[in-house]
């Protein structure tokens, strides 16, 4: 598992570039008081330390005792932040809004109250143009605040005026936050359960989706309520395995950047996430053309300056762009070929890990997998598997299920049938547990059970009727979730035609891509 150490000042100075700690430095020395030395000694030793260890730090730094390292740290963090805050940047909206807040706050305090209300307006403008709402609000109640207390000849239709634009801005941000709200907590379900599991899951989400939608949230027109609604609505679909619906809004999410560029530089995270959406979408739906042409589209923008400026979206554009690679070499049946990256994707857990939560560890940890299982190399399978069954977690139970059922077809997959029986009822107790058994995997739990019995010569016709049974299922929107996790199917072809996974993939990839060519003639 990845370095995931809690030491806030450690992350912090883990986190600047090069430019930012010699800014720092200089800072430093400009404001240079007694404790600056041992403020830069510390400085130092954390920036070459590669996880945190206060015995080491202490005992490489014997200027610095135990007593003094608390207030030491403290104070550090303060100057870190302080010298950061000097850098200006001109592309930062909230840096430009504070600023002209506090310009508006000196002019009122040296009694210019005219100048003062020149410059709310100024920011309010600003405000208004990239959608900032909170801004919006602040510089209002700054604007009643003046108007209040002093005469200053601009009062004849200025409370009204004042009033309406407070009070819309209100009705904007109870919406934004009513709707921001309803996605948080559905992405929370998400993340806690996963895929609805039964028809009980599709009732309670759907019950707790209509009670929470605001009324006026189909008439949303400004930016973030149509955000936030977007999302809701991908989440919404996403749990209910509506994955037509989960593209429309995830498109939607996308576009609706497009259609404001100008907030694509405030909110890029979120454009970031809503691509990220767009091209599971796509995985979802079977759609390798379109995946492709969304992640060459994704590169392009993760070379622009928004990307390449900002460690926090360099990050997850590289999470991301990883995520959506491996789901196209799954859709080609190319996992061999996929497996190249593995590499590159341990550099990063090693080098991004403490910035990375432990459910996108844990997806990444389960796709690698899946490569290792679908080109034919089940210890390496299993080994990515144990990194997941062996952490005590309780996000993503769909994630530990399948893990498991993986894990334990991989020991299938190796004729290690002294563990298999064993495995076989553990994984069945867990998901029973788990309330996460579909009549899929009741299925192959069956045939698992009754494969203990049957000959090398007699198995083939089990797989095939085991495969004929599951089939049935391809279209029911319940038991779409095993598919989704596992392609139970390809395996169960996989053994039938005695080839490995990826080739029985890869073979309906070139039958897909002949159909299509026959209608497009």
């Amino acid at each position: 598992m990845s370095n995931r150490s809690a030491d806030a000042l450690f992350l912090l100075v883990k986190s600047l570039e090069k430019s930012e700690k010699r800014n720092f430095k200089l800072f430093v020395k400009r404001n240079s008081s007694s404790d600056s030395l041992k403020s830069i000694q510390l400085f130092d030793a954390l920036d070459k330390m590669n996880e945190y260890d206060e015995k080491a730090l202490l005992k490489k730094n014997k200027s610095i005792t135990k007593q003094q390292l608390s207030n030491i740290k403290a104070g550090l963090y303060r100057k870190i932040l302080s010298s950061l805050r000097l850098i200006r940047d001109e592309d930062n909206i909230d840096i430009r809004l504070h600023e002209q807040m506090d310009y508006a706050r000196i002019l009122y305090n040296k009694g210019l109250y005219m100048q003062s209300l020149k410059q709310l307006e100024r920011m309010k403008e600003l405000a208004k143009t990239h959608h900032q709402l909170t801004y919006m609000q602040q510089a209002l109640f700054f604007e009643k605040k003046i108007e209040a207390l002093y005469i200053t000849h601009s009062m004849q239709d200025r409370a009204d005026h004042l009033s309406l634009e407070s009070d819309e801005v209100n009705r904007e941000l109870s919406l934004v936050n009513q709707l921001s709200n309803l996605s948080l907590q559905l992405y929370g379900w998400y993340i806690k359960h996963g895929l609805a599991r039964n028809e009980n899951d599709l009732k309670e989400i759907h019950t707790f989706f209509e009670k929470r939608i605001p009324t006026g949230a189909y008439t949303a027109a400004g930016f973030y309520e149509k955000l936030y609604l977007y999302q809701s609505y991908c989440w919404y679909a996403s749990i209910r395995q509506d994955f037509l619906q989960y593209y429309r809004y995830s498109q939607k999410w996308v576009d609706l950047f497009h259609e404001h560029p100008e907030v694509l530089a405030i909110e890029t995270a979120a454009y970031i996430k809503g691509m990220h959406n767009l091209m599971n979408a796509h995985f979802y739906l079977l759609n390798q053309q379109k995946l492709h042409e969304v992640i060459k589209g994704f590169e392009q923008f993760a070379h622009t300056k928004l990307i390449e400026q900002n460690e926090n979206n360099r990050i997850l554009a590289y999470v991301y762009l990883y995520t959506a690679r491996i789901n196209l070499y799954f859709l080609r049946g190319t996992f061999t070929k996929g497996l190249r990256l593995v590499p590159f994707l341990e550099d990063m857990l090693k080098k991004y890990g403490i910035y990375l939560d432990e459910h996108r560890v844990l997806v990444f940890y389960y796709k690698i997998a899946c490569l290792y299982f679908g080109s034919g190399d089940n210890e390496k399978a299993i080994e990515y598997l144990n990194k997941i069954i062996n952490l005590k977690s309780d996000l993503w139970t769909d994630l530990q299920c399948y893990a498991r059922l993986l894990h334990l077809i991989a020991h299938y997959e190796l004729g290690n049938f002294d563990l298999l029986e064993y495995l076989t009822k553990s994984v069945y107790r867990y998901m029973s547990k788990m309330q996460n058994l579909s009549k899929v995997e009741e299925e192959m739990f069956a045939f698992l059970r009754k494969s203990f019995h049957v000959g090398a010569h007699a198995i083939k016709p089990e797989f095939e009727k085991l495969l004929a049974s599951l089939k049935k299922y391809e279209g029911n929107p319940l038991e779409s979730r095993a598919f989704a996790y596992l392609d139970v199917i390809s395996w169960l072809e996989s053994k039938i035609n005695n080839v490995n996974v990826q080739d029985v993939i890869a073979e309906k990839v070139k039958k897909s891509m002949k159909g299509n060519r026959r209608n497009k003639n």
